[in-house]
């Protein structure tokens, strides 16, 4: 990598940061900056995001011992209820989106 190519990347990656921080409505999740859904904000939407992700291993977990399948399935289905409810209540509301929104 060029010395101009790690700028370009540092610069980019800093307008990011400072559009996570930009947050005066206290959102648990941020609109992302490119496609659809969010990005955690705040330490209670990384939670959210624990939590969601211990229910997917906690339903692979009892679907490999118990050798029940539906269990890995209700694991997946209850992490994307958990993302998406909380998304949709303590997040921005979610639209594509192509890079850094306009002011």
């Amino acid at each position: 990598m060029r010395r101009g190519d790690i700028i370009r990347i540092m610069n980019i990656f800093k307008k990011y940061v400072e559009y996570l921080k930009d947050n005066p409505e206290g959102y648990w999740f941020k609109r992302k900056l490119y496609g659809w859904g969010w990005t955690p904000v705040r330490w209670q939407g990384w939670v959210v995001i624990l939590v969601a992700i211990a229910f997917l291993f906690l339903g692979v977990y009892v679907g490999e011992t118990d050798d029940a399948p539906g269990a890995t399935f209700l694991g997946l289905l209850l992490m994307l209820g958990i993302i998406l409810f909380f998304g949709y209540k303590k997040g921005e509301k979610p639209r594509w989106q192509w890079g850094q929104p306009k002011k």
